[in-house]
């Protein structure tokens, strides 16, 4: 297995993922690495840009007109490319990119070939935030990012967020990383709030416990005063 479908999950000292009655358990799959990282490790190199799915590409092979031409990449961010085959992208900077066409031809049909990769449009750099938060979304990578940040252009948490479920993933040097925050704790000055980097994803859990107890809510007499509710299935 390639080292760019590896997984580890970081957990971080700002974790606190406690089982429960729904499954919130991780680490579980046969290709994610649990380990005991203090934080996630910044971008190598300062590359920000990656290639994803169905991008234009402007290849070069320098010298040869019959090799080079543009290339679209398939919904893996895959291309097939002369003489080499088929080549993944996904998570590549265009230079790494033009590195593996370059170990293809190098020797066999090319004694030192150069090539060039380029994008027929660099999207902005930005930072995806979904779950639970009122306005999920790209967010611009600009300047110092962190968490909390981001979190707070997004709109702030959603009225079901919960708090210690928040996953941070990363791609490093083709290797996939997650980890996993308490924000609740953060917000209270108890954990540093981490730095966020161009082509991070955020994702805000839910909290179903707040969803049951409202929906709960909804069919207690109008005639009651006060409602205790004993929520014995966890959360």
């Amino acid at each position: 297995m390639s080292s760019f479908f590896k997984n580890i999950l970081a957990v971080a000292a700002a974790v606190s993922l406690a089982s429960c009655a729904t499954d919130r358990s991780f680490g579980g799959a046969a290709e994610v690495e649990v380990t005991d990282l203090e934080e996630l490790p910044p971008p190598s190199g300062g590359v920000f840009y990656t290639i994803g799915p169905q991008e234009k590409l402007e290849i070069e092979v320098v010298g040869s007109e019959v090799l080079s031409g543009t290339f679209l990449t398939d919904e893996s961010s895959r291309i097939t490319f002369p003489l080499v085959g088929e080549l993944e992208f996904a998570g590549q900077a265009p230079s790494a990119a033009a590195r593996l066409i370059e170990e293809g031809l190098r020797g066999r049909y090319v004694r030192d070939p150069q090539v060039r990769v380029i994008p027929e449009e660099f999207p902005p750099p930005s930072i995806s935030v979904g779950g639970q938060v009122n306005q999920p979304g790209p967010y611009p990578a600009i300047g110092n990012q962190t968490l909390l940040r981001v979190v707070n252009q997004a709109g702030g948490l959603a009225e079901y967020a919960r708090l210690d479920d928040v996953l941070v993933m990363r791609v490093v040097d083709g290797q996939n990383y997650i980890g996993a925050y308490n924000i609740g704790a953060i917000q209270r000055g108890n954990y540093p709030d981490p730095q966020l980097y161009p082509n991070d994803i955020v994702m805000v859990g839910d909290s179903p416990t707040r969803r049951r107890i409202d929906n709960l809510l909804q069919f207690v007499p109008l005639l009651s005063s006060s409602a205790i509710i004993i929520d014995r299935l966890g959360r």
